[in-house]
């Protein structure tokens, strides 16, 4: 599966636009990790726990985005984007889209 973050595959034509391709998952960290990352924000820096989480809800919500293309067919996913909101304390939504294609021989 050929994954892009632009609208088209240089030196390809595309065939055919099968729709959105998309994949997500909310994702928090146990009390102890959410409690340590409290503290860190009083002193300031990274806080490397919500950074680890982030990083596998994106590799996550990827894997979901490229199975939901390939249900449908498809060759490739162009226009990829990333997004994530906050949907309580310590834990958070990432959503992976982009359209999926099929590419002509």
């Amino acid at each position: 599966m050929l994954l892009l973050n632009i609208d088209y595959i240089p030196g390809k034509e595309i065939a055919e636009a099968l729709g959105i391709a998309k994949g997500s998952v909310v994702m928090s960290k146990h009390l102890g990790k959410d409690f340590m990352a409290g503290m860190k924000t009083i002193v300031g820096g990274e806080i490397e726990s919500y950074t680890e989480m982030l990083d596998g809800a994106r590799k996550i919500a990827m894997k979901r985005m490229v199975e939901d293309a390939e249900g449908m067919g498809a060759d490739a996913v162009i226009n990829i984007r990333y997004a994530s909101s906050s949907v309580m304390q310590g834990a958070a939504e990432v959503t992976a889209y982009g359209t999926a294609v099929r590419v002509k021989d």
